[in-house]
């Protein structure tokens, strides 16, 4: 059966349409120090082996505790962040993450002042360079810079359009272009970071199929 793109695209904005940035609290398109800093820490926490969710709740529960720079982050005690990640689903990966991101903090402050919009800079408007130089953060390797960069391309227009295969993956089989620049027509540009968000939340959700077969026939 057809499938209509423009009902798909709709249908996926309104169940999945929110960026983790607005989730976890970050103002990503108003490329603020702590909103960047954010996105930062949640990129480290997305990255290991645990369900969204999880890195999500772990991501806001570390910001609410005070530390919402990378000097406050490396500061804090080991013990203090452990505890965080415990409670908030990292059981048995709390103690490597905390040090990951007591490294990935101290990078930051020695390497951008700790800036992370420093890192732009340094890679001079280059989105294969920015993914380059995420990768040598402590805790952030392919998956967490797609994820940075995802939901990065809300605030740094150079990354427009930023589709990583898993997404490309998914519009396949939704039947929507994989092509990134088409993928990009279908909406507006504010509206891109949702539904690249959304592409990638219909699969953790494992709502696919029945995205899929609710539009299909739809002309």
């Amino acid at each position: 059966m057809a499938t209509d793109i423009e009902a798909v695209v709709a249908e996926l904005l309104e169940r999945h349409g929110r960026t983790f940035a607005e989730e976890i609290g970050a103002d990503v398109p108003a490329d603020t120090a702590e909103g960047m800093f954010a996105l930062t820490v949640f990129a480290v926490l997305a990255g290991a082996p645990i369900r969204t969710p999880s890195a999500v709740a772990a991501c806001r529960a570390l910001l609410d505790a005070g530390w919402t720079d990378a000097a406050a982050m490396a500061e804090a005690t080991g013990t203090r962040r452990t505890e965080v990640l415990r409670g908030n689903g990292y059981a048995g990966y709390d103690e490597s993450i905390s040090h990951q991101l007591e490294a990935a903090c101290r990078y930051l402050s020695d390497t951008y002042d700790g800036d992370i919009r420093g890192l732009r800079r340094a890679a001079d408007g280059s989105p294969e360079r920015e993914r380059a130089l995420l990768q040598r953060i402590n805790g952030i390797g392919p998956v967490g810079a797609d994820i940075f960069l995802r939901e990065a391309q809300a605030g740094w227009d150079e990354l427009i359009p930023y589709i990583d295969e898993r997404v490309c993956r998914t519009a396949r089989e939704l039947g929507l272009p994989t092509s990134a620049t088409r993928l990009a027509d279908l909406v507006e540009r504010t509206d891109l970071p949702r539904l690249v968000a959304a592409l990638v939340r219909v699969r953790q959700e494992h709502d696919v199929t029945d995205l899929r077969e609710s539009t299909s026939g739809m002309s």
